[in-house]
C-alpha cells in the first residue's frame, strides 16, 4: 500500500484504500482516534501501516452505532492492552455493545407497538376511530407501567413494607406484551385510562380502598398480602385446569390470610363476617378483565390474575358457607353474638 521510501502514506493515500472520505478520515484524526506517524515538511499529515486496521476498526465500531466516546475508550483500552499477551476484548468494547442492544431493544419494542397501535386505528370502523385515537394517544411508545403502579400504590396500605409493595406490584401490574397484537394495544390503553381516571365515581382514589385491607400496621399488612400471595398462586392453578370454585388448601390459606393478620380465628363466624366484608368491598372487576386481555395468548384462555384469582376464593367460601347453612353443619351463635372484627374502621 504505502510507496513512499519511509513506509509512510498521506491522508488521501489512506482513505482511498479505505474507500472512505479524506474528510472521515481528518474527523477521526482531530479527535484524536487515529493518530498521525509524523507531518510533511508542508505540514500535511502522514500515517503509519497500523492507520489501517486502526481506520477499520474504527469503521466497524462506528457502524454498530456507537458513538465517538465510547469508540475512544475501546481504542484506549485496546492500545492500553497491546504488548499484552492473550489479551482479549475489553469490558469497554462490552460495555458499549450491551448499552447499544438495550437501546435498540427499546426502539423496537416502540415500533412494534407503534406498529400494533396503527392496525388497532387501520382495522376498527371509521367511527371507532376518534376514541381510539384518543386511547392509544394517551399511551407512550413503547409503554410504561408508571400509571399502573401509581393506581395500586394509593389501594395499597400506606405503611406496607416496601418488599412486600414491590411483590404485590409484580403480580399485580401486567407488564407490556413484547410483540402485541391491536388487541392488547387496546386492552392495555383502556387499563391505563381506567387507573388514571378518578376512582369511586370521581371521590378519589382512597375511596378504593377495600375495608377488608385497611390495617395501618407495616408487618399486619405484610402478612396479609404474603398470606394473599400464595393462596392466589393456589387458586390460579385452579383456575388453570377449570375447577370450579370449592374448599381446600387454596381456600383456607386465603381465610388464614385474614385472620391471622387480625388475630383472629378461622371460625365458620369468622368466615361469614369475612364473606360479607369481601362482598362489600368496591370492586375492579374491569381492571382485571383488561389486565388478562393484555397478559394472555391470543386465541388461548385466559391467564390467571390476582383479581380472578380473589373472585375464585370467594366464590369458593360463599359455597362452602351456603352448603353449610342448608346441611346445618355450621356451628351459629346466638342470634344476638356479636360480630366479628376483620378490620379496623
Amino acid at each position: 500500500m504505502f510507496s513512499s521510501h519511509d513506509g509512510l502514506c498521506t491522508i488521501g493515500e489512506l482513505a482511498e484504500h479505505l474507500g472512505v472520505s479524506v474528510k472521515t478520515v481528518r474527523f477521526y484524526s482531530d479527535r484524536g482516534l487515529l493518530p498521525e506517524a509524523s507531518r510533511s515538511a508542508g505540514g500535511h499529515r502522514r500515517y503509519g501501516p497500523d492507520a489501517v486496521e486502526r481506520l477499520g476498526l474504527i469503521r466497524s465500531l462506528r457502524s454498530l452505532d456507537l458513538s465517538v466516546p465510547e469508540v475512544r475508550r475501546i481504542l484506549d483500552e485496546q492500545d492500553a492492552q497491546d504488548g499484552r499477551e492473550g489479551a482479549g476484548a475489553g469490558g469497554a468494547l462490552e460495555d458499549a455493545v450491551a448499552g447499544r442492544l438495550r437501546v435498540l431493544g427499546s426502539e423496537l419494542a416502540a415500533l412494534r407497538w407503534r406498529e400494533a397501535a396503527l392496525r388497532l386505528v387501520q382495522e376498527c370502523p371509521p367511527a371507532e376511530r376518534p376514541e381510539r385515537l384518543r386511547l392509544v394517544g394517551a399511551v407512550a411508545a413503547p409503554p410504561n407501567t408508571a400509571s399502573l403502579a401509581r393506581f395500586w400504590r394509593s389501594w395499597l396500605p400506606p405503611r406496607m413494607p416496601a418488599r412486600s409493595v414491590t411483590a404485590f406490584l409484580e403480580a399485580a401490574v401486567p407488564p407490556p406484551p413484547d410483540d402485541p397484537l391491536p388487541a392488547q394495544v387496546l386492552a392495555f390503553a383502556r387499563l391505563h385510562a381506567f387507573v388514571t381516571r378518578p376512582c369511586g365515581g370521581g371521590a378519589g382514589a382512597g375511596s378504593c380502598q377495600p375495608r377488608a385491607h385497611g390495617v395501618t400496621e407495616a408487618r399486619a399488612s405484610a402478612v396479609l398480602y404474603a398470606g394473599l400471595a400464595e393462596a392466589y398462586d393456589l387458586a390460579g392453578a385452579e383456575l388453570r385446569r377449570g375447577a370450579q370454585p370449592s374448599p381446600g388448601e387454596a381456600l383456607d390459606g386465603f381465610v388464614d390470610a385474614y385472620a391471622s393478620t387480625y388475630s383472629a380465628r378461622d371460625t365458620p363466624a369468622f368466615r361469614r363476617v369475612l364473606a360479607g366484608r369481601l362482598a362489600d368491598d368496591p370492586r375492579i372487576d374491569r381492571y382485571w378483565e383488561l389486565t388478562a386481555e393484555v397478559i394472555s395468548a391470543p386465541g388461548g384462555p385466559p391467564e390467571p390474575t390476582p383479581g380472578t384469582a380473589h373472585d375464585w376464593l370467594l366464590a369458593a367460601l360463599e359455597a362452602q358457607l351456603e352448603v353449610a347453612a342448608d346441611q346445618g353443619s355450621a356451628r351459629r351463635g346466638p342470634l344476638g353474638e356479636a360480630p366479628v372484627s376483620v378490620a379496623r374502621a
